[in-house]
Protein backbone atom coordinates (compact mmCIF):
# COMPACT_ATOMS: atom_id res chain seq x y z
CA UNK A 1 0.00 0.00 0.00
CA UNK A 2 1.73 3.27 -0.80
CA UNK A 3 2.13 6.00 1.91
CA UNK A 4 -0.65 7.77 0.22
CA UNK A 5 -2.85 5.04 0.86
CA UNK A 6 -2.13 4.48 4.19
CA UNK A 7 -2.36 8.10 5.49
CA UNK A 8 -5.82 8.08 4.27
CA UNK A 9 -6.85 4.55 5.62
CA UNK A 10 -5.40 5.78 8.85
CA UNK A 11 -7.70 9.23 8.80
CA UNK A 12 -10.80 7.13 7.29
CA UNK A 13 -10.48 5.00 10.79
CA UNK A 14 -13.85 6.50 12.96
CA UNK A 15 -14.40 3.73 15.62
CA UNK A 16 -15.46 6.44 17.91
CA UNK A 17 -18.67 7.75 15.47
CA UNK A 18 -21.66 7.49 17.67
CA UNK A 19 -19.68 5.61 20.72
CA UNK A 20 -21.86 6.15 24.22
CA UNK A 21 -19.30 7.99 25.84
CA UNK A 22 -19.40 8.99 30.00
CA UNK A 23 -16.77 10.64 31.76
CA UNK A 24 -16.87 10.71 35.58
CA UNK A 25 -14.80 13.96 36.49
CA UNK A 26 -14.75 17.20 35.16
CA UNK A 27 -11.57 18.61 35.70
CA UNK A 28 -8.64 19.26 33.11
CA UNK A 29 -8.15 15.50 32.20
CA UNK A 30 -11.97 14.50 31.92
CA UNK A 31 -12.72 17.49 30.04
CA UNK A 32 -9.83 17.22 27.46
CA UNK A 33 -10.70 13.91 27.18
CA UNK A 34 -14.41 15.26 26.53
CA UNK A 35 -13.51 17.07 23.62
CA UNK A 36 -10.94 14.83 22.33
CA UNK A 37 -13.40 11.80 21.87
CA UNK A 38 -16.19 14.98 20.97
CA UNK A 39 -14.00 15.63 18.34
CA UNK A 40 -13.91 12.10 16.99
CA UNK A 41 -17.70 12.33 16.73
CA UNK A 42 -18.35 10.11 19.93
CA UNK A 43 -21.96 11.41 21.93
CA UNK A 44 -19.78 12.42 25.19
CA UNK A 45 -21.34 13.11 28.29
CA UNK A 46 -19.14 14.67 31.77
CA UNK A 47 -20.60 13.51 35.18
CA UNK A 48 -19.00 16.40 37.75
CA UNK A 49 -20.50 16.00 41.84
CA UNK A 50 -19.73 19.88 42.39
CA UNK A 51 -22.57 22.57 41.51
CA UNK A 52 -20.49 23.87 38.97
CA UNK A 53 -16.92 23.37 36.56
CA UNK A 54 -14.80 25.15 38.86
CA UNK A 55 -11.20 24.97 39.94
CA UNK A 56 -9.10 24.80 43.40
CA UNK A 57 -7.68 28.67 43.66
CA UNK A 58 -4.49 27.38 42.16
CA UNK A 59 -2.13 27.86 39.19
CA UNK A 60 -0.73 24.97 37.05
CA UNK A 61 2.16 24.77 34.31
CA UNK A 62 1.27 23.25 30.99
CA UNK A 63 4.67 22.61 29.42
CA UNK A 64 5.12 22.39 25.88
CA UNK A 65 4.10 18.57 25.28
CA UNK A 66 0.71 19.32 27.22
CA UNK A 67 0.35 22.31 24.85
CA UNK A 68 0.69 19.98 21.92
CA UNK A 69 -2.85 18.41 22.74
CA UNK A 70 -4.36 21.67 23.36
CA UNK A 71 -3.06 23.33 20.22
CA UNK A 72 -5.05 20.83 18.45
CA UNK A 73 -7.81 21.79 19.66
CA UNK A 74 -7.18 25.57 18.56
CA UNK A 75 -6.61 26.53 22.17
CA UNK A 76 -2.87 28.07 21.99
CA UNK A 77 -4.24 31.87 21.21
CA UNK A 78 -6.82 32.31 23.83
CA UNK A 79 -4.59 30.25 26.86
CA UNK A 80 -1.38 32.71 25.88
CA UNK A 81 -4.03 35.18 26.14
CA UNK A 82 -5.07 33.53 29.95
CA UNK A 83 -1.92 32.96 31.17
CA UNK A 84 2.18 34.34 30.84
CA UNK A 85 4.71 32.53 28.45
CA UNK A 86 7.16 31.55 30.44
CA UNK A 87 10.51 32.36 29.53
CA UNK A 88 13.12 30.47 32.26
CA UNK A 89 12.97 28.08 35.55
CA UNK A 90 15.66 29.96 37.99
CA UNK A 91 16.80 27.72 41.09
CA UNK A 92 17.40 30.05 44.38
CA UNK A 93 19.22 29.35 46.86
CA UNK A 94 16.53 30.32 49.80
CA UNK A 95 18.93 31.21 52.41
CA UNK A 96 20.65 33.99 50.50
CA UNK A 97 17.72 34.79 47.42
CA UNK A 98 20.93 34.43 44.82
CA UNK A 99 19.67 33.18 41.94
CA UNK A 100 22.03 29.93 41.42
CA UNK A 101 21.54 29.44 37.69
CA UNK A 102 18.94 30.42 34.80
CA UNK A 103 17.88 27.96 32.12
CA UNK A 104 15.82 29.77 29.12
CA UNK A 105 12.75 28.41 28.06
CA UNK A 106 11.59 30.59 25.41
CA UNK A 107 12.67 28.64 22.86
CA UNK A 108 10.33 26.15 23.84
CA UNK A 109 7.91 25.69 20.61
CA UNK A 110 4.88 25.18 21.78
CA UNK A 111 5.65 28.05 24.34
CA UNK A 112 5.26 26.97 28.35
CA UNK A 113 2.52 28.75 29.65
CA UNK A 114 1.85 29.23 33.55
CA UNK A 115 -1.95 30.34 33.67
CA UNK A 116 -5.04 29.44 36.37
CA UNK A 117 -6.40 26.45 36.70
CA UNK A 118 -9.74 27.78 36.06
CA UNK A 119 -8.70 29.67 32.98
CA UNK A 120 -8.01 26.27 31.44
CA UNK A 121 -11.08 24.59 32.72
CA UNK A 122 -12.98 27.43 31.25
CA UNK A 123 -11.27 27.27 27.96
CA UNK A 124 -11.81 23.47 28.00
CA UNK A 125 -15.48 23.76 28.78
CA UNK A 126 -16.15 26.33 25.93
CA UNK A 127 -14.26 24.08 23.24
CA UNK A 128 -17.06 21.09 25.22
CA UNK A 129 -19.85 22.82 24.28
CA UNK A 130 -18.95 23.66 20.71
CA UNK A 131 -18.37 19.98 20.69
CA UNK A 132 -21.81 19.33 21.90
CA UNK A 133 -20.57 17.90 24.68
CA UNK A 134 -23.29 17.35 28.01
CA UNK A 135 -22.18 18.25 31.24
CA UNK A 136 -24.13 16.98 34.54
CA UNK A 137 -23.56 18.89 37.85
CA UNK A 138 -24.17 17.70 41.02
CA UNK A 139 -23.56 14.15 39.95
CA UNK A 140 -22.20 12.20 42.88
CA UNK A 141 -21.55 8.47 40.90
CA UNK A 142 -20.67 6.02 44.05
CA UNK A 143 -19.53 3.57 41.77
CA UNK A 144 -19.72 1.95 38.69
CA UNK A 145 -20.91 -1.87 37.85
CA UNK A 146 -18.25 -4.05 36.51
CA UNK A 147 -20.44 -3.97 33.40
CA UNK A 148 -19.71 0.43 33.42
CA UNK A 149 -22.96 1.08 33.93
CA UNK A 150 -23.64 3.35 37.17
CA UNK A 151 -26.48 5.99 38.27
CA UNK A 152 -26.70 9.44 37.54
CA UNK A 153 -29.17 12.06 38.20
CA UNK A 154 -31.02 10.83 35.20
CA UNK A 155 -31.19 7.13 36.23
CA UNK A 156 -29.04 3.97 34.88
CA UNK A 157 -26.41 5.13 32.82
CA UNK A 158 -25.39 1.99 30.22
CA UNK A 159 -22.68 4.05 27.89
CA UNK A 160 -20.14 1.97 25.73
CA UNK A 161 -16.96 3.44 27.61
CA UNK A 162 -17.15 4.91 31.03
CA UNK A 163 -13.52 7.13 31.61
CA UNK A 164 -12.83 7.68 35.53
CA UNK A 165 -11.54 11.06 35.63
CA UNK A 166 -12.03 11.88 38.91
CA UNK A 167 -8.49 12.46 40.52
CA UNK A 168 -6.71 11.07 43.64
CA UNK A 169 -9.55 9.88 45.67
CA UNK A 170 -11.47 8.00 42.44
CA UNK A 171 -14.30 6.32 43.23
CA UNK A 172 -13.97 4.10 39.51
CA UNK A 173 -10.37 3.00 40.09
CA UNK A 174 -11.88 0.59 42.81
CA UNK A 175 -13.65 -1.10 40.21
CA UNK A 176 -10.79 -1.50 37.80
CA UNK A 177 -7.86 -2.65 40.23
CA UNK A 178 -7.46 -3.90 44.11
CA UNK A 179 -6.86 -1.49 46.57
CA UNK A 180 -3.36 0.31 47.32
CA UNK A 181 -2.72 1.93 50.54
CA UNK A 182 -0.78 5.19 49.50
CA UNK A 183 1.45 6.12 52.29
CA UNK A 184 2.88 9.60 53.62
CA UNK A 185 6.14 11.29 52.31
CA UNK A 186 7.05 13.61 55.15
CA UNK A 187 5.80 16.17 53.37
CA UNK A 188 3.02 19.03 53.41
CA UNK A 189 2.70 21.36 50.99
CA UNK A 190 0.66 24.95 51.40
CA UNK A 191 -0.52 26.72 48.16
CA UNK A 192 -1.92 29.97 48.21
CA UNK A 193 -2.31 33.24 45.20
CA UNK A 194 -0.33 36.21 46.22
CA UNK A 195 -0.82 39.68 44.86
CA UNK A 196 2.30 40.71 43.08
CA UNK A 197 2.90 43.52 40.27
CA UNK A 198 5.48 43.28 37.32
CA UNK A 199 6.58 39.82 37.78
CA UNK A 200 9.21 38.06 36.07
CA UNK A 201 7.46 35.24 33.77
CA UNK A 202 10.02 32.78 35.56
CA UNK A 203 9.54 29.68 37.61
CA UNK A 204 11.87 29.97 40.63
CA UNK A 205 12.61 27.60 43.04
CA UNK A 206 13.53 28.82 46.32
CA UNK A 207 15.72 25.54 48.07
CA UNK A 208 16.52 25.00 51.88
CA UNK A 209 17.27 22.30 53.77
CA UNK A 210 14.04 20.42 54.02
CA UNK A 211 12.09 22.98 52.32
CA UNK A 212 11.26 24.34 49.25
CA UNK A 213 8.58 27.29 47.57
CA UNK A 214 7.64 27.37 44.06
CA UNK A 215 6.44 30.69 42.42
CA UNK A 216 5.39 31.86 39.09
CA UNK A 217 3.50 34.69 38.12
CA UNK A 218 -0.47 34.53 36.61
CA UNK A 219 -2.46 36.86 34.51
CA UNK A 220 -4.01 39.74 36.66
CA UNK A 221 -0.98 40.72 38.78
CA UNK A 222 -1.05 37.40 40.44
CA UNK A 223 1.38 34.83 41.87
CA UNK A 224 1.05 31.10 42.37
CA UNK A 225 2.97 29.88 45.76
CA UNK A 226 3.39 26.03 46.33
CA UNK A 227 5.33 25.59 49.32
CA UNK A 228 6.55 22.66 50.48
CA UNK A 229 8.25 21.44 54.26
CA UNK A 230 9.43 17.79 55.04
CA UNK A 231 8.05 17.40 58.47
CA UNK A 232 6.82 13.93 60.59
CA UNK A 233 3.40 15.44 61.72
CA UNK A 234 0.60 13.57 59.52
CA UNK A 235 -1.63 16.40 56.93
CA UNK A 236 -4.62 15.25 55.68
CA UNK A 237 -4.43 14.75 51.28
CA UNK A 238 -6.57 16.81 49.44
CA UNK A 239 -6.56 20.81 48.36
CA UNK A 240 -8.81 22.13 50.11
CA UNK A 241 -8.06 22.37 53.87
CA UNK A 242 -7.55 25.85 55.11
CA UNK A 243 -4.30 26.51 57.13
CA UNK A 244 -3.40 29.82 59.28
CA UNK A 245 -1.03 31.58 56.85
CA UNK A 246 1.01 31.92 59.66
CA UNK A 247 1.79 28.43 59.48
CA UNK A 248 3.76 28.42 56.21
CA UNK A 249 5.25 31.78 57.25
CA UNK A 250 7.34 30.13 60.32
CA UNK A 251 8.63 27.31 58.28
CA UNK A 252 10.09 29.73 56.27
CA UNK A 253 11.04 32.07 58.52
CA UNK A 254 14.45 31.77 58.43
CA UNK A 255 14.73 32.55 54.48
CA UNK A 256 15.65 35.33 52.49
CA UNK A 257 13.88 38.66 52.94
CA UNK A 258 12.41 38.22 49.11
CA UNK A 259 11.07 35.11 49.52
CA UNK A 260 9.44 36.20 53.25
CA UNK A 261 8.00 39.03 51.43
CA UNK A 262 6.16 36.84 48.94
CA UNK A 263 5.19 34.71 51.86
CA UNK A 264 3.88 37.87 53.61
CA UNK A 265 1.01 38.62 50.71
CA UNK A 266 -0.66 35.07 51.29
CA UNK A 267 -4.18 35.56 53.51
CA UNK A 268 -6.01 32.48 51.87
CA UNK A 269 -3.57 29.33 52.43
CA UNK A 270 -4.63 25.47 51.88
CA UNK A 271 -2.37 23.05 53.13
CA UNK A 272 -2.33 19.01 52.21
CA UNK A 273 -0.24 16.27 52.90
CA UNK A 274 1.66 14.71 50.22
CA UNK A 275 0.58 11.29 49.70
CA UNK A 276 3.10 8.56 47.24
CA UNK A 277 0.31 6.43 45.50
CA UNK A 278 1.56 3.92 43.41
CA UNK A 279 0.54 3.40 39.67
CA UNK A 280 -2.47 1.65 38.72
CA UNK A 281 -1.95 -2.07 38.79
CA UNK A 282 -4.12 -2.05 35.40
CA UNK A 283 -6.04 0.74 34.00
CA UNK A 284 -8.95 -0.99 32.44
CA UNK A 285 -11.76 -3.40 33.29
CA UNK A 286 -14.50 -4.23 30.37
CA UNK A 287 -15.54 -1.14 29.48
CA UNK A 288 -14.12 0.90 32.39
CA UNK A 289 -10.88 2.93 32.28
CA UNK A 290 -9.37 4.90 34.38
CA UNK A 291 -6.93 8.08 33.31
CA UNK A 292 -5.00 10.81 35.23
CA UNK A 293 -4.45 10.94 38.71
CA UNK A 294 -6.92 7.88 39.22
CA UNK A 295 -4.44 5.70 37.57
CA UNK A 296 -1.28 7.01 38.48
CA UNK A 297 -0.95 10.36 40.61
CA UNK A 298 2.17 12.08 41.02
CA UNK A 299 3.69 14.53 43.23
CA UNK A 300 4.22 17.76 42.53
CA UNK A 301 7.44 18.36 41.95
CA UNK A 302 8.05 18.18 37.83
CA UNK A 303 4.42 20.50 37.09
CA UNK A 304 3.58 17.40 35.23
CA UNK A 305 0.19 15.84 37.04
CA UNK A 306 -1.93 18.32 34.45
CA UNK A 307 -0.06 17.73 31.61
CA UNK A 308 0.29 13.78 31.98
CA UNK A 309 -3.91 13.83 31.98
CA UNK A 310 -3.82 15.68 29.08
CA UNK A 311 -1.63 13.70 27.37
CA UNK A 312 -3.63 10.29 28.35
CA UNK A 313 -7.03 12.17 27.51
CA UNK A 314 -5.73 12.50 24.09
CA UNK A 315 -4.45 9.28 23.58
CA UNK A 316 -7.19 7.87 24.90
CA UNK A 317 -9.28 9.15 22.49
CA UNK A 318 -6.91 7.92 19.37
CA UNK A 319 -6.09 5.19 20.16
CA UNK A 320 -10.06 3.74 20.75
CA UNK A 321 -11.24 5.95 17.12
CA UNK A 322 -7.98 2.78 15.72
CA UNK A 323 -10.13 0.20 17.38
CA UNK A 324 -13.33 -1.30 17.27
CA UNK A 325 -13.19 -3.53 20.04
CA UNK A 326 -12.68 -1.46 23.20
CA UNK A 327 -11.15 -3.74 25.23
CA UNK A 328 -7.95 -4.25 22.60
CA UNK A 329 -8.18 -0.38 22.64
CA UNK A 330 -7.55 -0.14 26.06
CA UNK A 331 -5.00 -2.59 26.76
CA UNK A 332 -3.01 -0.57 23.79
CA UNK A 333 -3.49 2.53 25.89
CA UNK A 334 -2.12 1.67 28.59
CA UNK A 335 0.58 -0.06 27.10
CA UNK A 336 1.74 3.12 25.32
CA UNK A 337 1.18 5.66 28.12
CA UNK A 338 2.54 3.82 31.11
CA UNK A 339 6.24 3.38 30.69
CA UNK A 340 6.17 7.51 30.34
CA UNK A 341 4.07 8.31 33.48
CA UNK A 342 5.92 5.27 35.19
CA UNK A 343 9.25 7.31 34.36
CA UNK A 344 7.88 11.06 35.19
CA UNK A 345 6.61 10.32 38.50
CA UNK A 346 10.49 8.83 39.22
CA UNK A 347 11.40 12.06 38.00
CA UNK A 348 9.32 14.06 40.37
CA UNK A 349 10.19 11.35 43.36
CA UNK A 350 13.68 12.95 42.84
CA UNK A 351 13.25 16.34 42.66
CA UNK A 352 11.98 15.83 45.96
CA UNK A 353 15.02 14.78 47.45
CA UNK A 354 17.10 16.87 45.81
CA UNK A 355 15.18 20.27 46.25
CA UNK A 356 15.48 19.87 49.83
CA UNK A 357 19.25 18.96 50.87
CA UNK A 358 21.35 20.42 53.27
CA UNK A 359 24.67 20.66 54.83
CA UNK A 360 27.80 19.33 52.14
CA UNK A 361 25.34 17.72 49.36
CA UNK A 362 23.42 21.01 49.08
CA UNK A 363 26.68 22.65 48.31
CA UNK A 364 27.71 20.15 45.54
CA UNK A 365 24.35 20.32 44.00
CA UNK A 366 24.52 24.13 44.34
CA UNK A 367 27.58 24.38 42.51
CA UNK A 368 26.71 21.81 39.58
CA UNK A 369 23.74 23.97 38.72
CA UNK A 370 25.84 26.76 39.20
CA UNK A 371 28.27 25.47 36.58
CA UNK A 372 25.50 24.10 34.03
CA UNK A 373 23.74 27.36 34.56
CA UNK A 374 27.44 28.98 33.21
CA UNK A 375 28.82 26.73 30.77
CA UNK A 376 25.88 24.20 29.13
CA UNK A 377 22.50 26.11 30.10
CA UNK A 378 21.04 24.26 27.20
CA UNK A 379 21.80 20.80 29.24
CA UNK A 380 18.51 21.66 31.76
CA UNK A 381 16.26 21.36 28.97
CA UNK A 382 18.06 18.42 27.13
CA UNK A 383 17.56 16.38 30.07
CA UNK A 384 14.34 17.36 29.94
CA UNK A 385 14.00 16.49 26.22
CA UNK A 386 12.12 13.05 26.53
CA UNK A 387 9.30 15.19 28.69
CA UNK A 388 8.95 18.20 26.78
CA UNK A 389 9.37 17.23 23.22
CA UNK A 390 7.41 14.24 23.74
CA UNK A 391 4.10 14.95 21.12
CA UNK A 392 1.01 12.35 21.89
CA UNK A 393 -0.70 13.73 18.80
CA UNK A 394 1.93 12.63 16.25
Amino acid sequence: MSVAKRFIATTDVRHNRGRNVAIIGGGIGGLTAALAFARREANVTVYEQAPALTAVGAGVQITPNGMRVLHTFGLTPALALAGVEAEAVVPVDAMSGEAIARFDLSTQKPRYIFCHRAALINLLARGCAAQNVRIVLNAKITSPRPSGAFEAPEGIVKPDLTIGADGIRSVVRSQVTPSDKPFFTRQVAWRAIVPQDHAEPVARIWMAKGRHVVTYPLSESRMNVVAVQARKTWADEGWHYADHPDNMRVAFADTCVELQSILEGADDVRLWGLFRHPVATQWSAGSIVLLGDAAHPTLPFLAQGANLAIEDAYALARICNEHADLEIALGAYEAARRPRVVRAIKTANRNARSYHLGGLPRHVAHTGLRLMGQHAPDAFLRRLSWLYDHDVTA
